[in-house]
């Protein structure tokens, strides 16, 4: 709102100062600043509220060193990840880019199928919360909304160089044509690779590609509800998944800003996707919600998010990898998602394994996820968050790296 405000300030009155809102990048700092400032600043406010109400985490007692003690802690804690992410947004970035609002639905929407499952929880004193079959409903109609979005909106688009052969024709001619244009494409980026783009139609090259909208859209349906899942997963202990979706958030707000500017997707050889600049307004707002909220839920936690914010943040993660066409990178940028979510699979397909061939279910890990199996080995809570936080960072500094290992 404050872009289109200073926009026609500049215009009418050429008010001093007002031409910094034509920055990407003031933008985007102010909105870090301000996401901050709402978590820090009204989160403890919320945890006084949450407490007043007796919003408390009922603990199931797995027998890890001071997991009782957490008994009681207010939950719904991402409340204000959701407030600290919406209010810079809705303030510092164009409301009308397509990518913004398929962001800030997604928050939204994921974020009120969260709440439920809290509010089921703390209120309706039903520790299952809302219904699995819900959720996975939940998520598969934000990734419908999504997938159709990215697939049919006309605003959605990347620009493509014409060949060379062609360009230098058509220069020859009376009126030259601009070798570049912007087209409606399903290409993704592939890491690692030097021709590194995949186009969705090649899955089905026998069918017509009007239907790829298909392919396409369940591909997008799956990545949000794993992605979604494995945040909620991850939420596990005090300080891992806010600080773990901060880094993966900062990652995907480098590749947003450079997909989203002519002369560095040039210099890089990557795609450049016109109007996604504005997508890093919403990543600095994202990034500074995660750590604000670290300053409370830092061990020992004074408040949880509670799949209020896990499920949200997830899922945000997910489309923000689809709109940069980054998505394949998923399993190398949100590594400790997928460890986690891969480390319950197993194990429960193994223990379900044993107990039909030996009469008696056997266990890979000493529990699931994975955090809690380091848990259960006595490492101290603080040192797993903090080895997780560094497993992250490399892994961010890997796919950053990809931009020029190709």
């Amino acid at each position: 709102m404050l872009y289109y405000l200073f926009d026609y300030i500049e215009r009418n009155f050429d008010f001093p100062g007002a031409g910094l809102f034509q920055y990407i990048s003031f933008r985007a700092g102010m909105a870090a600043v301000l996401s901050l400032l709402i978590t820090i600043f009204f989160g403890k406010s919320l945890i006084n509220m949450l407490r007043k109400k007796q919003v408390g985490e009922d603990i199931r007692d797995l027998g890890l060193e001071g997991q009782m003690q957490k008994k009681g802690t207010p939950t719904m804690g991402g409340l204000i990840i959701l407030a600290a992410i919406l209010v810079p947004t809705l303030l510092f970035a164009k409301i009308d880019n397509v990518y913004v609002i398929l962001l800030v639905a997604t928050t939204v929407w994921l974020g009120l199928i969260g709440f439920l499952d809290d509010y089921i929880k703390v209120f309706k004193k039903n520790k299952e919360g809302l219904a699995g079959r819900f959720k996975i409903v939940g998520q598969v109609t934000i990734g419908l909304i999504v997938g159709l979005t990215l697939y049919f909106n006309e605003n959605v688009v990347v620009r493509e160089s014409m060949p060379a052969a062609t360009a230098s024709i058509e220069a020859m001619a009376p009126s030259p044509v601009k070798s570049e244009y912007d087209v409606k494409s399903t290409k993704t980026t592939v890491p690692f690779l030097k021709n590194n783009e995949f186009d969705y139609h090649s899955l089905t090259p026998w069918l017509d590609q009007n239907y790829t909208w298909i392919i396409y859209t369940l591909v997008v349906i799956l990545i949000i509800t794993a992605v979604s899942n494995g945040a909620n997963i991850t939420d596990g202990i005090d300080g891992l998944a806010a600080g773990t979706s901060g880094i993966i958030g900062l990652t995907l707000a480098i590749f947003a800003y450079l997909s989203g500017r002519v002369d560095f997707s040039s210099y890089l050889n990557i795609m450049y996707i016109p109007n996604l600049g504005e997508l890093v307004i919403f990543c600095t707002a994202f990034v500074g919600a995660c750590l604000g909220f670290l300053w409370y839920n830092a061990y020992p936690a004074q408040v949880f998010m509670g799949d209020t914010g896990s499920l949200s943040l997830g899922g945000i993660i997910a489309v923000l990898a689809l709109a940069v066409r980054k998505e394949l990178m998923i399993p190398l940028v949100c590594g400790i998602f997928l460890v986690e979510n891969l480390s319950v699979m197993v194990q429960v397909s193994y223990f379900k394994y044993t107990k039909k061939k030996y009469g008696q279910g056997r266990r890979i890990l000493l529990m699931s996820p994975l955090h809690h199996h380091y848990q259960k080995k006595n490492i101290p809570e603080p040192k797993i968050v903090t080895r997780f936080w560094i497993v992250g960072i490399l892994l961010a500094i890997l796919s950053l790296a990809m931009l020029k290992l190709r």
